[in-house]
């Protein structure tokens, strides 16, 4: 018998994730798919709930809102700074990096710049953007204690070290 996807077991999936207009945002390559250990917080939360108590070789279509994606928009995390901030660093609107917060590091694009000011933005860049999940289940088995201990799965698809 299949072992089902739950807390903690190495899970192997081929996915499809398609935006509200449903263009294709990201996929896994057929000879490397996504491998990960379930309810660690690897996956947006809409689509761990989505792959519980599945098994290998099923298929699945998940509709994941945006509340359970990559959260809502947020206007307040949209920021416009003086361009001197970034001294001679050239700065161009699509670069990401990393800042320094009141609540610690957070990444954020640019979004505009001007002679004067930048105009940074600390949501994720699919914040506010329903998602539509085409999935198809591997493999699921019982993690390595090793596996469990580093966070993430060894071999195909996981992480070789």
């Amino acid at each position: 018998m299949s072992d089902t996807i739950s807390q903690d077991k190495a899970v192997t999936i081929h996915y499809v994730v398609k935006n509200g207009d449903g263009v294709t945002l990201d996929q896994s390559a057929e000879e490397r798919p996504l491998a990960f250990i379930f309810g660690r917080g690897m996956l947006i939360p809409g689509l761990e709930k989505a792959l519980e108590g599945k098994t290998a070789g099923e298929e699945l279509s998940a509709e994941i809102p945006a509340a359970d994606a990559y959260g809502e928009r947020h206007d307040g995390l949209v920021q416009t700074v003086p361009r001197n901030l970034f001294g001679d660093q050239e700065v161009n609107p699509g670069m990401q990096f990393r800042a320094s917060t009141d609540n610690g590091e957070q990444s954020v694009m640019i979004i505009e710049v001007t002679d004067t000011e930048v105009t940074v933005d600390g949501n994720h860049p699919l914040a506010g953007v329903d998602l539509s999940f085409e999935v198809t289940v591997v493999d699921v088995r019982e993690a390595t204690a090793e596996e469990l201990s580093h966070g993430h799965v060894h071999g195909p698809g996981g992480v070789e070290h």
